[in-house]
């Protein structure tokens, strides 16, 4: 007994001093206590000590407060991290119903754009058959109006030879009463003759400048259709190019858009493509080869109708110099002689654009071009808003190329206009000197024209 050692002395109050700390570690308000297991624990930590416990009992409870402490912590812990598990397996069955979510709206604006690609081909297609069609309806409308265009060509070619036939029938009329009435003016006697030949000649003269003044027009109006169709042509093939241009425009758009499109597709489009491009191209130069065509008929056919004309023309000469030559039988000067004048100068008289003397036509022809090439009708553009009629004047050139006189033989009705025609002859003089063909028979050569004002100024 003597070696133990002495019990201590303040044993009583630990257990007071321990159940104070326990109870201060375990009751903290906001230790959970939604587990069964750990309110049960609680409940047994947390019961009061309502009596004084000996100290051999609060010896013997000690370790075991401190046990139920740890359990406590344990629990605790095993409850937080149930807990965070449960966190994490709503967290992840929410990620998982968010990813299912996004994959059916995904799924489903695949569908839609899926659609809408195909409603877009079915648009692209629609547009195609629409542009074949427009072109085959231009074609035909392009094709109804050349068959047009050619029918009144005919129709009005057919009329121009009936008119021709019949103004030269009466030319011929003319002719065969003008030489029978020289022949009766003849036995009046030689001065009545002398007169009366030189009124046929006037005549001859001015019936070939009416016919030259025809031929003349007939040409100028086969040149202005000519000059139209070609205009027309041209229109319609640059449109024709605008649209193929288009076409192609349209046609590079769409392969762009269908780039992405299965191989075994776009080598059809392009077979396709390269077999309306040849086609197109065909047609093109049928097209083409048909207008060269035309072009080269319209021309035989110019020069038929020149050759005839002429041939008419050399056979209306020879009659005319076969009269003259009758004529010139039974008078004493020939027909083409200068008439007596005050002045006692040779004078030759040209009243239309016809004559046996080429000399004197080329003379003619030269001095009207002057006027006619040099812009003369700015001279007289504002006089022509005003009525008048187209005058008929005749020059009297001198050998050196100046101008004697100027005669109107028709007045335009319009005084001013009047004026501003000698101007412009003045204007234009000299016309050059006769040539030694025509310097050593004549001093003057009178030469009478109408005068046309249009786009330009022309002496017929």
């Amino acid at each position: 007994m003597a070696h133990l050692p002495p019990a201590p002395k303040e044993l009583t109050p630990a257990p007071v001093a321990a159940h104070k700390v326990i109870t201060n570690v375990v009751r903290p308000k906001d230790l959970p206590s939604e587990s069964k297991e750990f309110g049960k624990a609680e409940r047994l930590v947390m019961k009061p000590v309502e009596q004084r416990q000996l100290p051999g009992q609060v010896a013997a409870q000690a370790p075991a407060d401190v046990g139920r402490e740890r359990q406590v912590e344990i629990l605790a812990k095993t409850r937080r991290e149930a807990r965070g598990q449960e966190e994490l397996r709503r967290n992840a069955a929410l990620a998982e119903q968010d990813a299912k979510e996004e994959a059916t709206r995904a799924e489903v604006a695949k569908q839609e754009l899926l659609q809408l690609e195909a409603k877009q081909e079915e648009a692209r297609q629609e547009l195609a058959r629409q542009e074949v069609a427009k072109q085959e309806l231009a074609k035909e409308e392009a094709l109804k109006q050349e068959t047009a265009r050619q029918q009144a060509a005919d129709a009005e070619a057919t009329r121009l030879e009936a008119a021709k036939q019949d103004q030269a029938r009466q030319q011929a009329a003319r002719a065969e009463a003008a030489r029978q009435e020289a022949a009766k003016q003849e036995l009046a006697g030689q001065e009545a003759a002398k007169r009366e030949e030189a009124r046929q000649e006037a005549a001859r003269q001015e019936a070939a400048r009416q016919e030259a003044a025809r031929q003349e027009a007939v040409r100028q109006e086969a040149a202005r259709q000519e000059a139209i169709r070609q205009e027309v042509a041209r229109q319609e093939a640059a449109r024709q190019e605008a649209a193929r241009q288009e076409a192609a425009r349209q046609e590079a758009a769409r392969q762009e858009a269908a780039r992405h499109e299965a191989v075994r597709q776009e080598a059809v489009r392009q077979e396709a493509a390269r077999q309306e491009a040849a086609r197109q191209e065909a047609v093109g130069q049928e097209a083409a080869r048909q207008e060269l065509a035309k072009k080269e008929q319209a021309l035989a056919e110019r020069e038929a109708q020149e050759s005839a004309r002429e041939e008419r023309l050399r056979q209306i000469g020879k009659q005319l110099d076969l009269e003259r030559a009758q004529r010139e039988n039974t008078v004493d000067r020939q027909a083409n002689s200068p008439l007596p004048t005050v002045s006692g100068l040779r004078r030759r008289w040209l009243f239309g654009r016809a004559d046996p003397d080429q000399d004197l036509v080329l003379y003619a022809d030269a001095m009207s071009r002057k006027i006619e090439l040099n812009l003369t009708i700015d001279m007289v553009r504002e006089l022509l808003k005003q009525p008048h009629t187209q005058p008929t004047v005749t020059v009297a050139v001198r050998a050196d190329g100046s101008v004697e006189k100027v005669t109107f033989e028709v007045s335009s009705g319009v005084p001013a206009l009047d004026d501003a025609i000698r101007k412009i002859i003045a204007s234009q003089a000299p016309y050059g000197a006769f040539p030694p063909s025509l310097a050593h028979r004549y001093d003057v050569i009178e030469i009478r024209r109408t005068w046309v004002f249009d786009y330009a100024i022309r002496l017929q």
